[in-house]
């Protein structure tokens, strides 16, 4: 369920995709920049990744799209669903939305690929902008490339379309914009909740309850402590600022020379494969991230747990079958997760929810929503490992305020 839930459609993936492009402006041609580009230079062509990913999610379905009878009756279903779920998460977790959560909608492959393409784009900017200022520094300039442009447009479209095929359901609180956000968008991506639906013979109307209960819980993650969009928000464009500067500025040897060294400093440093390129100031980034992310993560799959467990009769068979699916992927679907960094997203529910366990089960869940009080609260990353380690900083924090 890696994209399942959060906004950031995998934050880690993203964080590949961003290695990718530094891989590929390292390998830029040295062509001249044509005028068009010149005038407005991107590093992905959005028009060949939509089609990528649309040709790629189109496997398993005989078509991407739906009726337009069938969205507005499953929109008022799921509507219904995302109602009660809000009353639920409410009762059990606490909090409140500061309005109701009217914006739901129920989307086909096709659909979800255009809505998540445009965050892709926002999410891109900064590197673009970046671009742009690099090839004006010169004359010639200097860009990515045809060859350049086709690795990273056919790696947001893969993505993209190998993530259609799978996402259930979505909370989107759009983050690095520019305009002020009222509220987030619930997306439910029906073809394929049908299709787990049937393979697995689950009960249609809990197993939707249950997916609303997950995406619900990530509402109020981020819409009753409006602190956490901006703080992540924080994180994103600070990363990305360090990402464009690696590719874009004007250093000595370019990005592959930048890149090559940290390999041979990182080489034997503990931690993911990914973070073999990054500075240390980009690695600590990147851990907070994931820290962040797996708390969210994991807190939206407690709660789904404890909920669904007293509220859903079939509970303990949606439990099972998702844990099953997860531990049933073929050979090249399990590269495929390690090469897209996604491998790191999955790893956060499995991390992020044995914290929120831990911490619920010594403690109650009001001392695990004290990680909603502010940054200083939150766990780090080797507290996420070590759940103890948060709880004796927090008990600690008690006694000094008292």
């Amino acid at each position: 369920m890696a994209p399942l839930s959060s906004r950031l459609l995998g934050t880690s993936a993203l964080l590949g995709l961003a290695a990718g492009a530094a891989w590929a402006a390292g390998r830029a041609l040295g062509e001249r920049v044509s005028l068009d580009e010149a005038r407005n230079p991107r590093l992905i062509n959005w028009h060949w990744a939509r089609s990528v990913a649309g040709a790629m999610a189109r496997r398993g379905l005989d078509s991407l799209w739906m009726a337009d009878a069938d969205h507005e009756r499953l929109r008022r279903l799921y509507a219904g669903l995302v109602e009660r779920s809000a009353e639920l998460v409410a009762a059990y977790a606490g909090g409140e939305l500061p309005e109701p959560l009217a914006r739901v909608h129920v989307f086909d492959r096709a659909e979800w690929i255009d809505a998540n393409l445009a965050q892709f784009q926002l999410l891109f900017t900064p590197l673009d902008e970046a671009y742009a200022r690099a090839i004006a520094r010169t004359q010639h300039g200097r860009s990515v490339g045809a060859a350049g442009q086709v690795v990273l447009s056919g790696q947001v479209g893969v993505l993209l379309g190998y993530l259609a095929r799978r996402v259930l359901g979505q909370y989107d609180l759009s983050l690095l914009g520019r305009e002020p956000v009222a509220g987030g968008r619930l997306y439910f991506v029906e073809p394929n909740v049908a299709l787990m639906e049937r393979q697995y013979a689950l009960p249609p109307h809990e197993f939707r309850a249950w997916i609303a209960l997950h995406e619900v819980t990530h509402a109020f993650e981020l819409e009753a402590h409006p602190w956490v969009r901006h703080y992540l928000n924080d994180l994103l464009a600070g990363y990305l600022a360090l990402v464009s500067d690696d590719l874009f500025g004007d250093r000595p040897g370019g990005a592959l020379s930048v890149f090559a060294g940290r390999i041979k400093d990182n080489l034997f440093e503990h931690g993911h494969v990914l973070e073999l390129m990054m500075s240390r100031e980009q690695r600590e980034l990147f851990r907070r991230l994931q820290a962040l992310m797996a708390l969210m993560e994991g807190y939206s799959n407690h709660v789904m747990e404890r909920v669904g467990a007293a509220h859903l009769p079939e509970h303990e068979k949606l439990k099972q079958t998702f844990e099953s699916r997860a531990r049933h992927r073929g050979a090249m679907e399990q590269l495929f997760i390690k090469l897209t960094g996604l491998d790191i997203k999955l790893e956060q529910y499995v991390l992020g929810e044995r914290f929120c366990e831990r911490v619920v089960d010594t403690r109650g869940i009001d001392f695990l929503n004290q990680v909603w009080e502010g940054p200083d609260r939150l766990p780090a990353l080797d507290e996420i490992i070590d759940p103890d380690r948060w709880i004796a900083r927090q008990a600690a924090l008690r006694v000094a305020r008292a």
